[in-house]
């Protein structure tokens, strides 16, 4: 009696600890799609390329003038992130949702471990598909801008977290 209570003690820890990480900003999605978040705003820190967490395709299109972007790269940029967009906010809602279930399921004594994993796994594959989904807006935007302007964009991303990481009061 006393392995059973302990192996359920044990797996709630573990669930709740799990659910703790899935909210965690830290453990949130590469969309950055934690509570009250703009899923174009942020993301994971990718290495290489086009990196960074902030939104590049809406950083290229705010630089315009010194990417030098023909009309028809801008276009394209749009199209790009308004498709990205378009995908990812049912994504959002769905691991929204998700969330609110995990949160439910817990509420319940005892707790229905069963379905906290299914739910969190059904969350996890969200993730993954918001992450894919990312990893394509960025991979469709590179492929409009030329190595020059991937350079130069490089550049501005660099510059602008800099100046974010300058502490306050510092000459500049």
């Amino acid at each position: 009696m006393q392995k059973v209570r302990k192996l359920i003690l044990g797996s709630a820890v573990l669930a709740l600890s799990a659910v703790a990480a899935i909210n965690s900003p830290l453990a949130a999605g590469p969309d950055g799609t934690g509570t009250g978040r703009r899923p174009f705003a942020h993301g994971d820190r990718m290495v290489g390329g086009f990196a960074g967490g902030a939104p590049l395709i809406t950083i290229a299109l705010n630089h315009k003038t010194e990417l030098n972007l023909s009309n028809d790269q801008v276009a394209n940029l749009e199209k790009i992130k308004s498709h990205y967009q378009s995908q990812v906010a049912p994504l959002v809602q769905q691991l929204q949702a998700n969330e609110k279930e995990i949160t439910g399921l817990m509420q319940q004594t005892p707790a229905n471990l069963i379905q906290i994993k299914s739910k969190i796994q059904d969350g996890e594959k969200v993730r993954s598909e918001l992450r894919y989904q990312r990893v394509e807006a960025l991979e469709n935007g590179r492929s409009v801008l030329s190595s020059q302007q991937q350079d130069q964009l490089k550049t501005l991303v660099r510059s602008r977290r800099d100046q974010f990481r300058k502490p306050q009061g510092q000459p500049s």
